[in-house]
């Protein structure tokens, strides 16, 4: 199978899709889509792994998402049919000793879903303070595993941009030119600019194709302005589907669309940023295809 295209961050093994997640590898394959499939906590890192390794277009990622590190939404898409009181999904702590047997897999490219997340904290202000130290602890802990094994990180920050700099830029990635990417960014040209010092690259998916909203996220002038070396293409499904397919389920294979809308953003050609981004994501991943 020859690659064109490359989702980046994109959730192929959620429950979702229930039984058609390997029709999702193979929708995407046709077209000649690669993918990493991103786990977010223990359970759906390994399945992750286990997806990854049944299909040559995918490769995993694996982590415990910032949201996962304290009590959060049980989100039925991500994790299926509720078995905790309340619909909450408990918190969880990053188990080295487990992850480090899941990244022996060839087909793990990287730590994460990690990070950082402030957008659905407590409203009491002594909960809060606490749910953020247990988010910035587990985030740290991945990243010194990211830099002992040698893999780049799929960060995952919401309004918490300034945090995650000073955390980056305390705990450097030494071991690698590529340290990672910034998925799904949102945030402003002088907030990207502390993860570009760093070498970070910058993932943009189904919302680039919305219309922007007032308040929202400026991501026409962004892309305009990203150094093209740095831009990847996502989907984060089964979430955020991209014009023509807004309001459906999403998958990897529509990863096409926001090829072409970075293409037309950029005034370049299709065929050539589809060519530079697939360039940006093995060099980001070391992806061996």
């Amino acid at each position: 199978m020859e690659l064109r295209y490359f989702d980046s961050h994109t959730h192929a093994h959620f429950p979702a899709y229930g039984t058609e997640q390997d029709a999702v590898a193979a929708r995407a394959a046709a077209i000649g889509v690669g993918m990493i499939t991103v786990g977010t906590r223990k359970d759906t890192s390994a399945a992750a792994v286990a997806f990854a390794e049944r299909h040559k277009n995918v490769w995993a990622a694996v982590g415990v998402h910032p949201g996962h590190a304290i009590e959060s939404f049980h989100d039925e898409d991500e994790l299926g049919v509720p078995t905790e009181p309340n619909r909450k999904a408990l918190g969880e702590s990053f188990d080295r000793s487990f992850f480090t047997e899941l990244a022996k897999s060839k087909k793990v490219v990287a730590v994460g879903e990690c990070g950082l997340d402030y957008f659905r904290l407590a409203e009491d202000e002594e909960k809060r303070e606490a749910q953020k130290r247990k988010q910035r602890e587990e985030f740290i802990a991945q990243l010194h595993f990211a830099r002992d094994i040698g893999k780049p990180l799929m960060i995952h920050c919401r309004d918490a941009y300034r945090d995650l700099a000073e955390i980056l830029a305390e705990n450097r990635m030494e071991h690698t030119e590529h340290p990672g990417i910034i998925h799904f960014f949102s945030g402003s040209e002088e907030e990207a600019k502390p993860f570009l010092d760093m070498g970070f690259y910058f993932t943009f998916g189904g919302a680039i194709t919305f219309p922007q909203k007032k308040g929202g996220a400026d991501y026409a002038s962004l892309i305009k302005v990203m150094p093209v070396e740095r831009i990847l293409s996502e989907t984060d499904a089964p979430w955020v589907a991209p014009v023509p397919y807004r309001g459906t389920r999403n998958e990897a294979a529509y990863v096409v669309e926001v090829v072409k809308k970075i293409a037309e953003i950029r005034g370049i050609s299709e065929d050539i940023i589809r060519k530079k981004i697939l360039e940006n994501t093995i060099a980001a991943f070391n992806v061996r295809i």
